[in-house]
Parts: C-alpha cells; sequence; structure tokens
C-alpha cells in the first residue's frame, strides 16, 4: 500500500480494518462472501459505476471488503470538506494511482507525499502554468484545434459522424506534446490512435485491472496483460527518451515544461531533476495532460448536442463575445462564461478523474464521527459528492449549466466541487485544461452544429479515467459569424467555480 505523509510515519494500512477503529459503524453491501468480500454482483469492467450504485443505497459512507481488505469510500459533502483539510489530511497514493508507479514513478501525479522529487518538480514547473505561460500556449493551442477542424470540415463534407472521444484524444495529445515538449505526434495524418495513446491507454486499464484481483494471485491471472504492460511501459519509455534526446541535441526550445525540467534549478535550494525524474514528469503530464481534457471535452460535446436549448445559449455568447474576428486571444476565452458553465457542468456528472484519496496526517475524527487512526485513509468518490442531494438538489443527475452562476456558486459549500483533486496536491496544469477546454468548445460551437445519434445512449468507459464510449456526432456547418455592431463589453460578474483561482500545487 502506499507510503504515508511524512518520513517517519508507518507506511499506511493494507486494509481500513487497521485504521479505523470503529469500522464496525460504517455500513457494507449485504451478503459478503467469506474470504472474498463484497463480490457479488460486482461489475469488474466498471468499478466506478459499481461504487455510484453502491453509494446510493448505503449512504454518504461505505466500506467493500475485497480479497481480504476492506476499503472505505465517502462522497458526503460534510465528510468530503473535513477530510480536505490539509491541516489534518493529505494525498494518499494508492489502489490505481499506486499501479501508476512502475509506469510515473515519482513524477507529480504519483509521487508519495514524503518523496523530495514532487517538492521539487513542483516549485520547478509552476511557473510554466503562470499567466504569461499560458498566454504563449494559446496561440499553439489555436494552432491544434485548427487541425482539428480542418478533420472535422472533411468528415462533414464526406457525410460522416466524427468519432467525438477519438478525436479529442488527438487533439489534447497534440496540444500538450507541443505547447510543453515541442513536440508533434502527427495524430490527425494518422488513421489509427498513434502508438503512444494505444500504450497510455494499455497501461491504464492494467493499472484498473491490478485492482480486481487479488496481490499473490494477479502473477498468475494476468501473465498475458502483465506481458502487454511491459511492452506499453517500454513504449513509453523509448518516446519519451527520444523527445528528451533530440532537445538535448537542439541545444533548447522555447522556455516550454521540457526545458525548465532540463535546464531550471530549484530557486532555493538550486537542485535539479534528475534525468530518469525528467523522463517520469513527461510521461505524466504527457499522460495526465490529454488523457483527462479529452475526456471532459467528450462529454461537454456529448450534452450540448443533446441540450441544443444551451447549445443555442452558448453559441449566442460566443458570437457575442469573439464576433468575426478569424482567431480570438487568450482574454477573450475567459468572457465565454457560459460556455465555462457547461464545462463545469459536464465535469460535475462525469468528473474524467472520478475519485481521489485522502490519509489521516495524525490521530484524528473524520467530521466528528468516525476516528482514524495516522495513515488511515478513504477513497472520496468525486462523481458522487458532484451529485449529492444535500448540495445540488433532487434533481442533481440532470444537466443545468446555471448551477454554475455566480450567485449560484457562493450559495454552495465549499469543497462540493472537485474536479481536479484537493489541497497542495491538486492539478498543477489546472487552468491549462480549463483554458484549452473552453477554447475549443468555443471554437467548435462557433462552427457547427452539433447532431446526435438519436439511438445513442450514453455509455461510460472506465480506465482509471472516464470517456464516453462509441459517442459519435454529425455535424452542420454554420456560416461564418456576421460582425457586431459595437464592441461588447463583457461584465465581471464574480468568480465562477474557480475559474480565476490561481495555479496549485491532474490530482498531483
Amino acid at each position: 500500500m502506499a507510503e504515508t505523509t511524512e518520513a517517519g510515519l508507518p507506511k499506511g494500512f493494507r486494509g481500513a480494518e487497521q485504521g479505523w477503529p470503529e469500522l464496525h459503524r460504517i455500513p457494507h453491501p449485504p451478503h459478503r462472501v467469506p474470504l472474498l468480500g463484497d463480490v457479488l454482483g460486482v461489475d469488474r469492467r466498471r468499478p466506478l459505476q459499481d461504487s455510484l450504485r453502491i453509494a446510493r443505497r448505503l449512504g454518504p459512507i461505505f466500506r467493500r471488503r475485497a480479497f481480504g481488505n476492506e476499503f472505505v469510500f465517502l462522497w458526503g459533502a460534510r465528510l468530503a470538506a473535513d477530510i480536505a483539510d490539509e491541516s489534518r489530511f493529505a494525498k494518499h497514493v494508492g489502489l490505481g494511482v499506486a499501479n501508476l508507479r512502475p509506469v510515473a514513478g515519482d513524477g507529480l501525479f504519483t509521487a508519495y507525499n514524503h518523496e523530495p522529487n514532487w517538492q521539487l518538480a513542483h516549485d520547478v514547473l509552476a511557473p510554466g502554468f503562470s499567466r504569461e505561460a499560458m498566454e504563449g500556449y494559446h496561440g499553439m493551442m489555436l494552432a491544434v484545434a485548427a487541425r482539428l477542424t480542418g478533420h472535422w470540415d472533411r468528415e462533414q463534407a464526406a457525410g460522416r459522424a466524427v468519432d467525438v472521444p477519438g478525436d479529442m484524444t488527438k487533439l489534447t495529445l497534440e496540444t500538450i506534446a507541443r505547447t510543453g515538449f515541442g513536440h508533434d505526434f502527427g495524430s490527425f495524418e494518422r488513421e489509427r490512435p498513434h502508438p503512444f495513446v494505444t500504450a497510455m491507454v494499455g497501461t491504464l486499464t492494467y493499472a484498473q485491472r491490478l485492482n480486481s484481483v487479488p496481490v499473490p494471485l494477479a502473477p498468475l491471472l494476468l501473465r498475458a496483460p502483465a506481458r502487454r504492460n511491459a511492452a506499453d511501459i517500454a513504449h513509453l519509455n523509448r518516446t519519451v527518451d527520444g523527445l528528451v534526446a533530440d532537445r538535448r541535441r537542439s541545444g533548447g526550445g522555447d522556455g516550454d515544461l521540457l526545458d525548465r525540467m532540463l535546464e531550471t534549478a530549484h530557486p532555493g535550494t538550486g537542485e535539479r531533476l534528475s534525468a530518469e525524474n525528467v523522463r517520469k514528469q513527461v510521461i505524466t503530464f504527457l499522460v495526465a495532460g490529454h488523457e483527462t481534457t479529452s475526456g471532459a471535452l467528450s462529454f461537454a460535446l456529448h450534452y450540448l448536442a443533446r441540450h441544443p436549448e444551451v447549445a443555442a445559449r452558448a453559441r449566442a455568447e460566443v458570437d457575442r463575445v469573439w464576433g468575426d474576428t478569424a482567431e480570438p486571444g487568450y482574454d477573450q476565452v475567459a468572457k465565454l462564461r457560459y460556455v465555462r458553465r457547461v464545462l463545469d457542468e459536464s465535469l460535475r456528472l462525469w468528473p474524467t478523474a472520478p475519485a481521489f484519496a485522502r490519509e489521516a496526517r495524525q490521530d484524528t475524527v473524520l467530521a466528528g464521527e468516525h476516528p482514524m487512526r495516522r495513515g488511515a485513509w478513504a477513497l472520496v468518490l468525486t462523481a458522487m459528492l458532484h451529485r449529492d442531494p444535500e448540495v445540488w438538489g433532487e434533481d442533481a443527475e440532470r444537466f443545468d449549466p446555471d448551477r454554475f452562476d455566480a450567485k449560484a456558486v457562493r450559495a454552495r459549500p465549499p469543497h462540493t466541487f472537485k474536479p481536479f483533486g484537493t489541497g497542495a496536491r491538486a492539478c498543477i496544469g489546472r487552468q491549462f485544461a480549463l483554458h484549452e477546454a473552453t477554447l475549443v468548445l468555443g471554437l467548435l460551437l462557433r462552427r457547427y452544429e452539433l447532431r446526435p445519434d438519436p439511438d445513442y445512449r450514453l455509455r461510460v468507459t472506465e480506465r482509471l479515467t472516464v470517456i464516453p464510449d462509441g459517442l459519435r456526432l454529425h455535424l452542420e456547418r454554420r456560416p461564418a459569424p456576421a460582425r457586431p455592431a459595437a464592441p461588447v463589453t463583457v461584465p465581471d460578474d464574480g468568480v465562477e467555480s474557480g475559474a480565476r483561482c490561481p495555479v496549485r500545487g491532474t490530482g498531483e
């Protein structure tokens, strides 16, 4: 299992029996099977959706037993707010995230809290997500988006529906590769996914599968998948090693993330990232920097296609704010307030990183009710927290972007919307992802009418992250927007769901 917050603390508890002194008070599913645990009716391919089903039945905190180990899940708003307290809790690296350690090592997302490379890398790389840096990425984001719209124009002209998750994956991979590492994978020139994407999906899927088998039996039951996973990891490593070698031969880039990794010393200590850690950080950014954003865009496009009245309102905002400008400027993206609400509401219903784990820094009592020993941990089901009827109402399953207008956001309790994790280890690239996704949605709304397949029903694929399965949309080209009669001033109506929050330290 995972390490604890600081060096010198115990290495954590394998099961909740050791960490939760009053575990008997926490409900669990009925009909437990000796030795195996809560396995009856379990959907091994969709563990998240399985947990959401159980959560609805058992309430805001519950436990599940699998192969001798007990795990605590929570989603109630009051519990989630308390476990967000950074003075008493920290990120826990466990379950599927720990299974990614062979891929990403002590990269930002998978580092244990006590490992020094987390703080070193965070401090070195955080300036890469400043406003100045973000403004520099904007032009490259536009260039990659133009490759997407060129591809969609050709598909639309041929009368073909577009593969939304596949094309959003191409878009976001190329965006992070170009802005962060000066690399072009040529995704839109390929008929099939780039081998890097295939290997990445393989490692994520394998990491999730490891949770569904007893640890001692994994080498036997997953022998063939383990060989494929080793080959996938080797491909990721070779790809990144080649990318880094090219940069070293070229003598440097334009001050992007890779330059920072290779050339920047820590401002306080003078330390630099090791060559091995640079590899792990690049893999982390290429995987986390595109996988979650592609899912967020895919879900948003699904909901826009299914709710034409929402799409019309968002499109009208784009036309009003951007006018006939060929390429919106950096500052114009933040003015798409309603488009951003569409994105936030999509992330509420399907946060693409759908859970995060927290562990106790010290002996404590969670929300005044549940004693926890130091090192004990729980998994926060973000996708269920975002459906808590006490916060979001009895219609929490309904798609409604107005949940994120400024007044509604101010009225909600804190720590109830957590698509990017929480605390010091929340997503370092949050603002990058939000800017990219809002920009792309604005560009697509301005250019196309989105037509859903009337027979399609949303299916969600899980591979630690979540993404719509089989989502295809038909497109209709819109006429070019007319020039507005006068410049439009968009009032500053307050911060919406953290839109202007500074960069913080993809559940890092």
